[in-house]
């Protein structure tokens, strides 16, 4: 129902008029392409823990907000970098999280979920090459203990640890010789988490591009790569072992990795997803036979996640996480971590409107009234 009179609100920038939100229709079948969320955590903004030191999670919201993805047809990527994984998220705390994502997907007949396995209950620092693969395989048993599926993350301790790209290809030849199911590897580029730099060994993304198709064998079901560059991941692509999915990561160049070429196309696990559920389920569900209105629906969400996704990359979690307070899926905007002071107050103004221009603010009057009152407390009135 269109609203009677024009909305605007007063942003640092000047007045500005919000629109009528999008309507996106829910999947009546499974995507063409696989699709999956990485999701991100609530905090319980009344705990009495302290917020930099140890993750407060409201573990309900948390957890109806992976039903909010299910219900558009989703997949999760459990306890990822999206859930502040390694930034604020601990390994016992992702270990809950998996637990009680895998027992809520139950409620769902076609719901999946895969969940994040690495090694960082290690200490900081350098270790031995047995020890990081003794946490690999610590993990990744709970995980399979639970009935998980297995996303193997890229691990700090190996990139501070690793003396060559032999270290590497002995880590993950000896997990995945051992795991229960495929798994899908995660390369997480530096521009995500600078401790992870030069991974795999080499500096040069498309020498170390080499090293990880050299692991991507046997019990290996994709591969997710986050580099924000599509040339990269169309050429990793193009040379995939048969069977082997290319999951894009590229916040940036989604709709046309997605959309793929003659020669091929990516499946997808990202991080926007999280904060485009409704455009992305529509948009995906017209591939396949509407390409047009897959184009249409997803082009207003490019700029949103450039922007959400903008460096310091790493800090895109605040957007997203704002988004899903925008659209009234938490009482609060807080973060794990306290990291909701990641981004300042411009950005989040500018972030505003671009969800607009998506038709992503589901509730305008709602979404007004917060960004208000965010407003108010950083003294713009």
């Amino acid at each position: 129902m269109k609203r009677d009179t024009v909305l605007t609100i007063k942003l640092p920038t000047g007045p500005y008029a919000v629109r009528e939100p999008g309507v996106f229709e829910r999947p009546k079948k499974p995507f063409p392409r696989k699709a999956l969320a990485a999701a991100h955590v609530v905090a319980d903004p009344l705990s009495t823990k302290e917020p930099w030191l140890d993750a407060a999670i409201d573990w309900d919201a948390t957890i109806a907000y992976r039903r909010h993805l299910w219900s558009w047809g989703f997949g999760v990527a459990e306890a990822m970098d999206t859930a502040q994984r390694g930034m604020g998220l601990d390994w016992g705390n992702s270990l809950r999280l998996i637990e009680r994502s895998i027992e809520a997907a139950r409620e769902f007949p076609d719901a999946f979920v895969a969940c994040g396995a690495g090694t960082d209950h290690l200490p900081a620092g350098s270790h031995a090459i047995a020890d990081i693969i003794a946490a690999y395989e610590e993990q990744c048993e709970a995980i399979e203990k639970l009935g998980g599926r297995i996303i193997l993350m890229a691990s700090r301790a190996l990139a501070a640890s690793a003396r060559s790209p032999d270290d590497y290809v002995k880590v993950y030849g000896r997990i995945l010789s051992q795991v229960k199911e495929p798994v899908i590897i995660h390369w997480l580029g530096e521009m995500f988490d600078p401790a992870l730099e030069g991974y795999w060994g080499l500096k040069d993304h498309y020498a170390a591009m080499e090293v990880c198709l050299s692991v991507l064998g046997k019990n290996v079901e994709g591969i997710k790569i986050s580099l924000l560059d599509k040339e990269k991941e169309i050429a990793m692509r193009r040379k995939l072992p048969k069977g082997v999915r290319m999951y894009t990561g590229d916040d940036f160049n989604f709709a046309e990795l997605i959309e793929g070429d003659r020669e091929g196309h990516s499946d997808a696990l990202l991080g926007i997803f999280d904060a485009i559920a409704p455009a992305a389920s529509h948009a995906l569900s017209a591939l396949e036979n509407d390409p047009r209105t897959f184009r249409q629906v997803l082009a207003p969400t490019v700029p949103l996640s450039r922007h959400i996704f903008c460096a310091p990359t790493r800090f895109y979690k605040t957007g997203v996480v704002f988004m899903a307070w925008l659209n009234g899926h938490q009482d609060h905007f807080v973060m794990v971590g306290g990291q909701q002071s990641a981004r300042n107050i411009l950005h989040l103004a500018e972030l505003f409107k671009l969800a607009d221009a998506a038709g992503l603010l589901a509730d305008p009057a709602l979404a007004c009234a917060r960004m208000k009152q965010l407003l108010a407390v950083h003294g713009c009135s």
